[in-house]
């Protein structure tokens, strides 16, 4: 293999955590819209994106009660939550670090550059009526570093490891914010199909810079099913689980041909994306949407398993 275990693991994880802080702003962004519907609580609201965002466990060891401020500042710049937006641009900078030499000039300025302005933004105290422009900020810059990789990298192994590790952070987290709406409209279906729940659909579009190009692909007002479908199954969507699938896949073929070798992994994807091809938006709203992401979940977290366990990210 040209590239050793830990420089391919530096390379995935650098990407997946610029990912992930994005994302873990598009979570707070769609926690914030949601929160001004109020069709329940503010507090049960933010708790939601918590529990979304898995790190429900890791606040509550923390703190004994959900006060919305508190939970803001945990998601965004709490470095005990190492899911936090703060948390994964210092993470995603030291494995920036690890594999620098691997990196053009650019790249690593980009990456270098946004962490300290990043960082500088999220340690200051946060008035009221600021977080979205610094959500605003947060996506601007790591769109700037992703913007600088993809000029300037070549397209070989060390594209194809980042690659990886930006699309299966991306899967994972819009099957986060679609349970989003799950899980703030799970203790009431009064609101299904009203005009409220139509704005909190338009809201999950909006969080994922979405609600543009959905109107140019369904000539129609907000409707679940067809935004179940646009974020699930449209592959011209760049964050719909089955585009992130069919670049996971080809990534994964790209590794496994210069190492003339298939792997358990390359079989997972190509298996799962099959599943998106077959598959359509109405078996997903039959058999429920948080059970066809409760068991997506279960397969995804074990292809990021056998990537890891291919490519000997710990040797």
């Amino acid at each position: 293999m040209a590239l050793l275990g830990r420089t391919a693991q530096g390379l995935f994880w650098m990407h997946r955590y610029i990912e992930r802080a994005e994302n873990m702003a598009r979570l707070i962004d769609a926690g914030l819209r949601l929160s001004l519907t109020n069709l329940s609580s503010e507090q049960d609201e933010w708790h939601s994106v918590l529990v979304t965002a898995g790190v429900e466990v890791a606040y509550k060891a923390k703190y004994p009660d959900f006060e919305p401020r508190q939970m803001v500042d945990f998601l965004l710049s709490d470095y005990d939550n190492p899911s936090s937006v703060l948390s994964s641009i210092e993470t995603a900078r030291m494995n920036g670090r690890m594999v620098r030499t691997a990196l053009t000039r650019e790249s690593w300025e980009a990456l270098n550059e946004s962490w300290i302005l990043l960082k500088r933004r999220l340690q200051m105290p946060l008035r009221d009526g600021q977080l979205p422009a610094v959500l605003d900020m947060v996506k601007k810059q790591c769109a700037y570093m992703r913007g600088a990789f993809y000029g300037t990298m070549l397209r070989n192994e060390i594209f194809d490891f980042c690659n990886l590790g930006t699309f299966v952070e991306r899967a994972d987290n819009t099957a986060r914010i679609l349970d989003v709406k799950y899980w703030v409209l799970l203790p009431t279906h009064s609101s299904v199909g009203s005009s409220l729940d139509n704005f909190q659909w338009g809201s999950i579009l909006r969080s994922v810079s979405a609600h543009r190009s959905y109107t140019w692909e369904y000539d129609t007002d907000y409707r679940a099913s067809d935004i179940i479908d646009f974020l699930i199954f449209n592959e011209r969507m760049p964050r719909s689980l089955a585009h992130c699938y069919n670049s996971i896949k080809e990534s994964l073929g790209s590794l496994a041909r210069n190492l003339d070798a298939p792997n358990d992994c390359q079989t997972t994807a190509v298996k799962t994306y099959g599943h998106f091809r077959t598959c359509d938006v109405n078996q997903v709203i039959n058999g429920g949407l948080h059970e066809f992401l409760t068991g997506f979940m279960i397969d995804h977290n074990r292809l990021a398993v056998e990537i890891a366990q291919t490519y000997r990210f710990y040797a």
